[in-house]
């Protein structure tokens, strides 16, 4: 039997990019993304490499509530869920807070992920077995190098667009720490790695960012920033409870990123700021 893989942030980027490699090795591969034209392109090229129609859900990150209907209707429509990839990420302006008073980028890159997690948490376990556990694999970054990240505040506002992304970035880190800890004994497996810089839509609206592309040999295609993905998503060797890898590799995070006390605490905050306590 094929397994069910989710796939956040899956209508472009690295992200389309992993579903397009799953759905061609076999898997069943269900996409979420925010943009209906994009989504709908996503599903035509992953059915053209799985040869099936993929399921696909729209939901904007800034708003909980889409979250929780996506993750309500995944969870009653797959029985099973055998790998959730948390992709969806976005660097944002920090001018004015999400509907759910939060800092934006916080939301869409970590607490909307930590709830569309919790949603599907009963199909992972349902997945799992001793021989094949479930995996959470979640996409972070070295930006956690120069994040300012209140673990007791997960949402409070940024100054900067840059340093709320290095938050977040931390807290996805922090987040897999955590699961790792508490999930592992259920048979599923959290993993988190860094890309690499990639040549796709992420940072347009940032000057600087934008320029670095033009810097020879420094940024990725999403093909080549997937690939640990969905090496961590796969392969038997990438079993891996609660590591931070690059390039199929043991990565080094600051300790801030990975201090369990510090993910205790984040996880209580977290749960509270996305009113599941």
């Amino acid at each position: 039997m094929p397994r069910t893989v989710v796939v956040t942030g899956a209508s472009s980027g690295i992200g389309l990019a992993a579903a397009v490699a799953l759905a061609r090795s076999g898997d069943d591969v269900v996409l979420l993304g925010r943009d209906p034209h994009r989504l709908t392109d996503a599903v035509s090229r992953v059915r053209e490499a799985g040869g099936r129609t993929p399921a696909s859900y729209r939901a904007d990150f800034a708003v909980l509530d889409e979250v929780r209907t996506a993750g309500t209707a995944i969870a009653a429509e797959h029985e099973h869920i055998h790998v959730l990839a948390n992709n969806a990420g976005l660097l944002t302006s920090v001018r004015h807070p999400t509907v759910d008073g939060h800092d934006p980028t916080m939301q869409i890159n970590h607490l909307a992920g930590f709830l569309f997690t919790h949603l599907l948490l009963d199909r992972l376990r349902a997945a799992a077995t001793p021989e094949t556990p479930a995996r959470i694999v979640t996409t972070s970054s070295v930006a956690e190098a120069w994040g300012t990240l209140d673990v007791d505040r997960p949402g409070r506002r940024q100054w900067s667009r840059w340093l709320a992304y290095g938050a977040s970035k931390q807290a996805n880190i922090l987040m897999t720490v955590e699961a790792a800890r508490r999930w592992t004994a259920d048979g599923i497996v959290a993993t988190c790695f860094f890309p690499g810089l990639i040549r796709s839509g992420f940072g347009s609206r940032s000057p600087a960012f934008s320029l670095a592309r033009f810097t020879p040999g420094l940024f990725r295609s999403p093909d080549q920033g997937a690939d640990t993905l969905v090496w961590l998503a796969t392969a038997p060797e990438s079993l891996l409870p609660g590591a931070y890898v690059a390039n199929r590799s043991p990565f080094t995070a600051t300790t801030r990123s990975t201090s369990p006390a510090r993910a205790q605490r984040l996880w209580q905050s977290s749960l509270a700021a996305t009113g599941q306590n």
